[in-house]
């Protein structure tokens, strides 16, 4: 197994930036889960981190949400699997999702002004709809 996590083709975190753990899991395994400790806690410093740059840290610690500790660290627990191995492989993958979820920066958008041609087939619609709506008035007094 790589000493690496792969995040993007330019960006990888070492393993030694994270911390993991294992605690007794409440997922799948029958007697098997009040024995042994399968399920993995992974912690991950983000705002020591000096592997990250900056603007990604910013960026991952507004998208982990509920998982960031006031501190900046996140904490992933995985107990989808029943052995520690599996639980520990999940881990890694969701916070190398996560990371990489973060590290795509979204494109700035460029405010544009409405095309002559739009303004005038919304106004075009605008005057169809009003005679439709027109037509549905209570019939003229005869007086």
């Amino acid at each position: 197994m790589s000493d690496r996590i792969e995040i993007t083709p330019a960006l990888s975190l070492p393993l030694s930036e994270v911390r993991l753990t294992y605690v007794r899991s409440s997922g799948p395994g029958g007697q098997n889960v009040n024995k042994v400790a399968t399920a993995a806690q992974l912690r991950f410093d983000v705002v020591g981190s000096p592997t990250l740059p900056e603007d990604l840290k910013t960026r991952l610690l507004a998208r982990a949400g509920a998982r960031v500790t006031r501190d900046g660290v996140i904490v992933i627990t995985a107990d989808r699997y029943r052995t520690q191995p599996l639980n520990r492989a999940d881990a890694l993958d969701r916070l190398a999702e996560l990371i990489r979820a973060a590290a795509h920066v979204p494109r700035t958008r460029r405010p544009t002004r409405p095309t002559l041609a739009s303004k005038r087939r919304r106004l075009d619609a605008k005057t169809r709809r009003g005679a439709i709506k027109a037509l549905r008035g209570s019939k003229p007094h005869l007086d």
